[in-house]
This record gives structure tokens, C-alpha cells and sequence, in this order.
């Protein structure tokens, strides 16, 4: 090994440990925590207790369909060493933001055969304030990033040395993706095409794309199979048509600029007019289209021409595939998913992808403008999301987010909770949390519309009462997080469950209905 190369991989390797410190000092209360994050939580704390994968934060406490294994299945590996997943789940995602940063280097090292492309690469991941944001939340999304760009880089490989080994390889990588998140079929649909596309005959076309899909099939298989079996569904999934909503569709946006736009007066500035933000993105996604197409489309009809770049066509294509699967999901599958910024996080690893990818063409025009640019530009992009990423991190080290905040763990009504007899029936609007701080599970409330169908539920009258009459029996509470704080609708809800029952305790809007002393 070069000196040179030495030096890259030092320099890789320190960004990779700059990037496991940034999220250990942004996260000295824990990683912060969303109804998600504790579903996973509790999956890696049933597995750890040989019950295998269930709700455990649900007094029902089923077999888990709805969130894939994989990262409850690490949590829990990272546990037996006596780490509980709380804890764990902070380790290994700081560990992921270091990982994820040295992958990408390599990325853009091998994309570009440049070392110094490939520092900078890293370099813009390790400091943009958004991909910071999601690895510090314990969430699925770095564990993907992770199997993706693992994907990635073995797919390249794979076309370098010609060998099946690191196809198959390949097909693996996808299938964990998969078992991480259910848009790893984006990967998988990526894959697929760049092999239909980028073969020189049909011949190789089939028998490379039959290698890929028997290497990636085991694994959505056997998790489909095992669903079938405890729960008779396959992902928890119904086909039900609900289309976009504007707010979901602004939301998306908007977490696109801070991405985009590492400066918050600039943002909001240019927010006011999302019209312009939206015809800014969709001009961006036509530009990518298009050069996607041409190039896949010229290599498929004329085989002897030049392949183009593997990483950053494959990236390009993956963005559309990405965007195809959520789309599908958000609109047939599950009406809750929304565009926020962990669920687009793949998008931004592709689109510094490409950028990169971008800088590189205009500096090897060769052309003293050009290059001028192309270190001007990069030079900005690391001042700006230094001084963005600069005061994310001092914000998050401040306190927890989300249920990790004192908010959460200091509130009156998790220590009533804490201290009602065992075997008491807890009903409440924050299952997630409850479990967390007093170590129970609970019940969900009765709701007219299900979520994630966007249907009206059956026989909601007769769960309200079951509820109430459980209540009045002693036998249980309704615990209402957040009183008063929920759109119109939702508060309806809550005063029909509360109607008749007795306000134990009221504090910093949490309310607690018990019986009658």
C-alpha cells in the first residue's frame, strides 16, 4: 500500500471516528425516541427474553409484523453483552454514523478513482445536519443506510471482477436491507434493472438477474413465511387506496430543504414560496431522470458501448425506485407513513452521491473556471454545514429528544403510573412511552379511524364502553398524555373516553381517569 493510500484510509477512518463522537456527545441523555423507536426497543427486549419477536410495549403483546427484524435483532446482539437496548441502541448507532461515513468514502473514492473525492464525500456526510439528525434517533434508517451502501460498493465490485461470488453477495446485502426496512425492495428493484440493463446479452442478463433474486429471496421468504405463520399476514400491509395529502406533500418538502439548504434564514426565506421549492426539486429529479435514462437506455440498445459509472448510475436509479416505493406504500399500503426526514434520508446519501459524482465530471474538464468552482463549491458546502451541524449538536446535547426528554421521564403521571398495583390495566394515547418509564404494557384506545388504512374502525361505540366499565371497576385507568394539545377531532375522542370517570391526578396537561374513591 502507497503512502497515498495510507493516508486516505487514515483520513477515512478519523472521519468515520469525528462521526461516532459527534452522536455520542449529541446524545448524552440516549438517542432520542419516537413511537418507532420503542416498538424496537421492546422487539430487541423480547427476543433478549426468548419470547421471540412480539409487542411487547402492548399488553396484547403479538407477534410483530408491522416492523421488519433487523434492527430489534441487533439491538439484541449488542444486549447479550448486558447492554439493555435503550443503552445499546445509542452505541450502535453512533457506530453506524462512523461506518456509514467510511462506506461512503469508498464510495466516492472508487466512483471517481480519486482519494481526495472521496474524503470530501465523507466529509459532507459526516457534517450535514440532517443525516446527523436521523443516526441520532433510534431508528431502522442508519442500520439501512448501512446494508445499502454496503450493497452498493459490492454491486461495483461485482462488475469489476466479474465474479458471482460478489453478486450473490449482493443478493444478501439486499435481503438484510429488506429485513431492516420493507424498502429494500427499492434496492432490490435497483439491482435488478441495472442488471437487465447493463449486461451485454440476454444470456447474462436472465442468469446474473436469477443469481441476484435467488441470493436476495431466502430472506424476504422466510420473514413472509414466518408472518403467515403467527399472524396469518405477510407485512401487516392492506391494499387500500388513500391518496397524498398536501400537508404530507408540504412536509416532504420542506424536509427536503433543510437537507438542501443548511442555513435556517435562508430556508425559511425560501420555504415562504414552496412553489419555487417544488419547481426547484422537480427540476432536479427531471435532471437526474433524464441522465439515468440516457445512460441505461444507450448501454441496453448498444451493449458495445461504455459502461457508465456503476455507483453513481446505480444511486441515480435507486432514487426513482426509492421514491416509487414510498409513493406505493404512502398511497396503497399504510396512510401513516409521511415524507419525514428519516423516511427521505436514503434520498440524501444518493443525492451527496451524485454531487460528488458532479463535481468530479466538471474538474475533470480540465477547464481553471470549472475546477475553480468545483473547490469554491466545496469549500462553501463544509463551512456552511459545519457552522448547521455546529448547532444541531449543541442543541441535542442540551436534553433527550422526543420521549427522551425530562418531559417524559420527570412527569408526574409516569410515577402515578409507576406505583398502581400490579396487574392494573393501563389505556392510554402514548403506549410507547408508558411501557419505557413504568415498565408495563399497555392498551390502545378505541379510535373511529384506523391509521394506516385511513378507514373507519368497527364497533367503536361498543370499545369506548368496554373501556369506561373497566375503568369504573378498579380494575384500570385511562392515562391522556398531552390533554388538550391534539387537533379538534382528537380531543373529541378524549372527552367521550373521559366522560364519567374520575380525574385522579391533572398535571402539565396529563390526565388520569380512575374510579370513583
Amino acid at each position: 500500500m502507497t503512502r497515498q493510500r495510507a493516508a486516505s484510509f487514515a483520513a477515512l477512518g478519523l472521519l468515520a471516528i469525528l462521526g461516532t463522537v459527534f452522536i455520542l456527545y449529541a446524545t448524552p441523555e440516549g438517542l432520542g425516541l419516537s413511537d418507532d423507536s420503542i416498538a424496537y426497543i421492546a422487539g430487541a427486549r423480547s427476543l433478549l427474553s426468548g419470547q421471540g419477536y412480539r409487542e411487547a410495549w402492548l399488553a396484547s403483546n403479538g407477534p410483530v409484523t408491522h416492523f421488519p427484524p433487523g434492527f430489534s435483532s441487533i439491538l439484541a446482539l449488542v444486549g447479550l453483552s448486558g447492554l439493555d437496548p435503550v443503552r445499546g441502541a445509542r452505541f450502535l448507532n453512533a457506530s453506524l454514523f462512523g461506518a456509514n461515513t467510511f462506506l461512503l468514502g469508498l464510495i466516492g473514492w472508487r466512483m471517481t478513482k480519486s482519494q481526495i473525492a472521496g474524503v470530501v464525500l465523507a466529509l459532507l456526510f459526516v457534517l450535514n445536519a440532517s443525516l446527523l439528525r436521523i443516526h441520532a434517533v433510534a431508528m431502522s434508517e442508519p442500520l439501512y443506510i448501512f446494508f445499502s451502501l454496503g450493497a452498493f460498493l459490492l454491486f461495483d465490485f461485482y462488475f469489476e471482477q466479474r465474479e458471482k461470488r460478489w453478486l450473490i453477495l449482493v443478493g444478501c446485502f439486499v435481503g438484510a436491507a429488506y429485513l431492516t426496512r420493507y424498502a429494500g425492495l427499492a434496492l432490490f428493484a435497483t439491482f435488478l434493472v441495472a442488471l437487465i440493463l447493463l449486461r451485454e446479452n440476454w444470456l447474462k442478463r436472465i442468469t446474473r438477474s436469477l443469481i441476484f433474486i435467488a441470493s436476495f429471496l431466502p430472506w424476504a421468504a422466510a420473514w413472509s413465511l414466518r408472518n403467515k405463520l403467527v399472524a396469518d399476514n405477510a407485512t401487516n400491509r392492506t391494499l387500500v387506496y388513500h391518496p397524498l395529502t398536501e400537508e404530507n406533500i408540504q412536509a416532504g418538502i420542506y424536509n427536503f430543504s433543510e437537507f438542501l439548504i443548511p442555513i435556517e434564514t435562508w430556508r425559511r426565506a425560501l420555504v415562504k414560496n414552496l412553489d419555487l421549492l417544488f419547481a426547484i426539486l422537480a427540476i432536479l429529479g427531471l435532471v437526474i431522470l433524464v441522465w439515468v435514462v440516457a445512460k441505461g437506455l444507450k448501454k441496453f440498445f448498444q451493449p458495445s458501448s461504455e459502461m457508465p459509472e456503476i455507483l453513481s448510475f446505480t444511486n441515480g436509479l435507486y432514487i426513482f425506485a426509492y421514491l416509487a416505493s414510498i409513493l406505493s406504500s404512502m398511497m396503497l399500503f399504510d396512510a401513516s407513513t409521511k415524507f419525514k426526514a428519516r423516511i427521505n434520508s436514503p434520498i440524501y446519501v444518493s443525492l451527496l452521491i451524485l454531487l460528488v459524482w458532479l463535481g468530479f465530471w466538471l474538474w475533470q474538464k480540465r477547464s481553471l473556471l470549472w475546477r475553480g468552482v468545483v473547490v469554491g463549491a466545496a469549500v462553501f458546502l463544509v463551512a456552511l454545514s459545519s457552522r448547521e451541524l455546529a448547532g444541531v449538536v449543541r442543541q441535542f446535547h442540551k436534553g433527550g429528544q422526543g420521549y427522551a426528554s425530562f418531559q417524559w421521564y420527570d412527569s408526574a403521571a409516569m410515577d402515578f403510573l409507576s406505583t398502581l398495583p400490579a396487574g392494573t390495566r393501563i389505556y392510554t394515547n402514548q403506549a410507547g412511552p408508558v411501557y419505557l418509564y413504568t415498565n408495563r404494557p399497555a392498551y390502545v384506545l378505541p379510535d373511529l379511524v384506523d391509521p394506516v388504512t385511513g378507514l373507519p374502525r368497527e364497533r367503536y361505540e361498543e370499545g369506548v364502553q368496554a373501556l369506561q366499565e373497566d375503568v369504573l371497576s378498579g380494575n384500570a385507568v385511562l392515562a391522556l398524555f398531552k390533554f388538550g394539545a391534539e387537533e379538534e377531532d382528537v380531543q373529541s375522542i378524549y372527552l367521550q373516553l373521559a366522560d364519567g370517570l374520575n380525574l385522579a391526578l391533572d398535571k402539565r396537561g396529563d390526565k388520569i381517569y380512575t374510579a370513583f374513591p
